[in-house]
């Protein structure tokens, strides 16, 4: 089992900084990817940003050039940087980590989400 606790988030005005954070605990060792969804209201769920066991990331059309994954100072740390916020990046954000299974496959574990509402 992967435990994933979130921190972060809140409310920021457009052009604003956000910076959300998120550990995980349980069985790491067995963790391939970590990363950050998000969904608006109305939306489906979608991948903001995520960050490989060897640090290759991957971005969302939408937030290239303003957002940046990172470890943090350990590998079962994922930090998402959000600058030059906008409204339309209003939504819930949820951690999201990647656990490879020795039968096949992997396992996707969740946090419990944090707001981010960017609004004058």
């Amino acid at each position: 089992q992967v435990q994933l606790v979130e921190s972060g988030g809140g409310l920021v005005q457009p052009g604003g900084s956000l910076r959300l954070s998120c550990v995980a605990s349980g069985s790491i060792r067995r963790l391939t990817a970590m990363g950050w969804y998000r969904q608006a209201p109305g939306k489906e769920r979608e991948l903001v940003a995520s960050i490989t066991r060897g640090g290759s990331t991957n971005y969302a059309d939408s937030v290239k050039g303003r957002f940046t994954i990172s470890r943090g100072n350990a590998e079962n740390i994922a930090d998402l940087q959000m600058n030059s916020l906008k409204p339309e990046d209003t939504a819930v954000y949820s951690c999201n980590a990647k656990q490879w299974l020795p039968t096949g496959g992997e396992r996707d574990y969740w946090g419990q989400g944090t707001q981010v509402t960017v609004s004058s």
